[in-house]
């Protein structure tokens, strides 16, 4: 059911509720709550918790996506807004605070990571630092790119675009104010259960070689364990964090719309279809959720591990998150763990590059080194059960492209290649590095106590099986139950893939892509372990090597809008192909307008495009707009400097009968450069 509004002119006019879905669990086995848990009961729990959401969208058109890495990905329209979600945590007696952001984003990258900090500081000073912030993305492969310091994700993006990462920073840290404001006395509540049928490892082969006692940890190859963090206040839940580890590749890279992916879906099913959110209302929402990624490195979405097609991704990726969604739900109906403790945190800096691991950590009893980064072979062929990259290469050995690359293109020094053993060498980024920065090598490791919860924040892909050996080194040390401590991947930044040695040997693609070499995952143990005894302990711990600043130096390749025309004959706005006369429910409603390129006006915190039905009184209402799974806003551009814009409203069921049009909202540049707001308004149509 289609629920209204009252009338408004303004095109911040969106939906306000949506039907309820009835819905079962579905293959997800709730964890029985103890006894503790069970008996608590009254108000307080010493937290003070605030939620927050904005809009962190960025460019719809003419944008590399990122993610599959293709250069023929460009972004051509919009099917779901990207959010950013935030919850701060902090003691009401000691003050301590942390921040954790959840956006709907292929990728953390420092760029980023530096720009909110930097934000957070100019408003609030001290209160949130690199110490208590920890941004994470939950990897979605139809976001737009671009907004990396770093040349290596740029090349699909033909370099730096600044709006997209102006986007990104900004609603991150509108979140987050959003969060600050909304703090307010509540309770936490912590719970786990299983959930299958949602995920598949992708790399069998190299978790195969795990040992035993890894393997039966995952009895099917699979991280089943979804938690949920909910928010209280007087015994009403507001707020909810879920964390299940699944990759953000139901869209597959032929999809050429903005998506929100899986996790998004699930975030934007709770919210807004079954509490009602208006995300463009102001003030604080009535439900904030976030799903949150963990050690998703070898987890596909893709249940029989073959990459998915368009249009039958939509599908998928709603299936997925409803499914993530249900979990949660239900976790959210049993009492839970009430938390109570100390909110604490500790982030260092570490060369990658260049890191001394000593034998408790290496598994043979020796002392190795990380090394400079290297590109496999098999990274380069991407994960073929999700989205293949470059054709040529294959995932395990490569020893063409080794023989080529080591005798025509460059020499590998006989240290580099034992360091990187038995990796293909495909490209040696690391040196590449000392002429332009293409990844980073100094990079963020974390740890974040919320009570009885820790949350490890690594700035990559885990494999379950290193996420697993993560979760252990933390869990013996702080005296946790080892589900209360979970990797939070895709955190701060980014470095590619984690896995353990032994699924390194394999050179899959998780494999290719462990950029500094076998002994990477010790090396972040180590660090883990020292994170974990300094805040068991409550010492200090030097900062580290911190990245150079990038700002203001990566390379922009691709220029912008030059100018805007209507077709022939016609006008801005225009409608090129009207709606018929009538629908019903389940059918798709198609209109085409004369419009203008969608990169003049990101409409961020805003609509291209509104639903609106006409009331008894005669006053248009709007039903749905651009950020709605039932819209989809696809735009190509027509000759050399006119665009049409296509309009897609898949009428929901349960939507009442009555009288219906669509609206369009754009943005023309003149050649003097000048941006002008335009609109399209349709016939109006019948729904019977």
């Amino acid at each position: 059911m289609t629920a209204e509004r009252p009338p408004s002119h303004s095109r911040r006019t969106v939906l306000r509720a949506g039907a309820v879905t009835g819905l079962g669990l579905a293959g997800a086995h709730l964890a029985a709550p103890g006894a503790a848990a069970a008996a608590a009961s009254g108000s307080g729990g010493g937290y003070l918790v605030g939620r927050g959401i904005s809009d962190a969208t960025g460019e719809v058109a003419e944008v590399g996506m990122m993610g599959y890495g293709r250069f023929d990905q460009q972004a051509a329209g919009l099917h779901t807004r990207l959010r950013a979600r935030a919850f701060v945590v902090a003691e009401q007696t000691s003050g301590r605070r942390v921040l954790l952001i959840v956006a709907d984003s292929p990728m953390i990258f420092e760029s980023v990571h530096r720009a909110v900090l930097r934000r957070l500081r100019q408003a609030y000073g001290d209160t949130y630092t690199e110490q208590n912030v920890l941004i994470t993305a939950t990897h979605t492969h139809a976001g737009p790119g671009g907004y990396s310091h770093h040349l290596l994700y740029n090349t699909t993006t033909f370099g730096f675009h600044k709006a997209t990462f102006e986007a990104v920073a900004d609603g991150l840290f509108e979140a987050a104010r959003n969060a600050h404001e909304d703090l307010a006395p509540s309770e936490l509540l912590l719970s786990h259960g299983t959930l299958t049928g949602v995920s598949a490892n992708r790399s069998r082969t190299a978790f195969d070689r795990n040992p035993k006692e890894d393997r039966d940890h995952f009895p099917d190859g699979v991280d089943t364990l979804t938690t949920l963090l909910r928010v209280e206040r007087e015994g009403r839940t507001v707020g909810a964090v879920n964390w299940f580890p699944v990759h953000g590749t139901s869209m597959s890279g032929d999809n050429r719309l903005i998506s929100a992916d899986n996790k998004g879906y699930a975030a934007y099913h709770w919210e807004r279809e079954v509490h009602g959110v208006d995300y463009l209302a102001d003030g604080a929402p009535e439900f904030v959720s976030a799903f949150a990624q963990t050690n998703s490195g070898d987890m596909s979405p893709n249940l029989d591990l073959v990459p998915p097609t368009t249009p039958a991704d939509f599908e998928a990726t709603r299936t997925s998150g409803l499914r993530q969604y249900e979990a949660a739900a239900a976790q959210a109906d049993t009492p839970g763990t009430r938390l109570s403790g100390p909110v604490d945190s500790r982030l260092v800096y570490i060369d990658l590059s260049d890191v001394t691991v000593r034998p408790e950590f290496t598994g043979d009893g020796k002392t190795h080194r990380t090394s400079k980064p290297c590109v496999g072979a098999s990274m380069a062929a991407g994960s073929l059960e999700d989205g293949p990259a470059f054709p040529g290469f294959d995932e395990g050995d490569n020893p063409f492209w080794d023989a080529i690359s080591n005798s025509v293109i460059y020499t590998v020094s006989p240290e580099l290649k034992q360091a990187q053993a038995p990796k293909d060498v495909f490209v040696p980024i690391g040196e590449m590095n000392r002429i332009y920065p293409w990844v980073q090598e100094r990079v963020p490791v974390m740890l974040v106590r919320i009570g009885g919860l820790y949350l490890i924040g690594i700035p990559g892909e885990v494999t379950v099986c290193a996420g697993l050996r993560l979760r252990r080194t933390v869990a013996g040390i702080v005296g946790a139950d080892l589900d209360d401590v979970l990797v939070a991947g895709y955190s701060n930044s980014y470095f590619h893939y984690v896995t353990t040695p032994e699924e390194y040997d394999a050179q899959q693609y998780e494999g290719g892509s462990t950029l500094f070499g076998r002994w990477q995952l010790p090396a972040l143990q180590q660090t883990a372990s020292e994170l974990a005894v300094s805040l068991r302990d409550g010492t200090d711990l030097p900062l580290g090597p911190e990245p150079p600043d990038l700002t203001g130096k990566a390379l922009t390749l691709q220029p912008g809008v030059v100018l805007d025309a209507p077709p022939l004959f016609r006008k801005f706005g225009d409608v090129l192909v009207p709606p018929r006369e009538n629908y019903r429910t389940g059918e798709r409603v198609e209109v085409v307008f004369a419009g203008a390129h969608p990169g003049n006006d990101l409409h961020r915190g805003d609509t291209y495009l509104r639903i609106e039905r006409r009331d008894s009184g005669g006053a248009w209402r709007t039903v749905a707009d651009d950020g709605d799974w039932s819209t989809r806003f696809h735009w190509a551009r027509d000759g050399i400097a006119a665009s049409k814009v296509t309009i897609t409203w898949d009428i929901p069921q349960g939507t009442p009968s009555g009288t219906y049009r669509v609206v369009y909202h754009g943005d023309a540049k003149s050649l003097g450069g000048k941006i002008s707001s335009i609109e399209g308004v349709s016939t109006a149509f019948q729904v019977r």
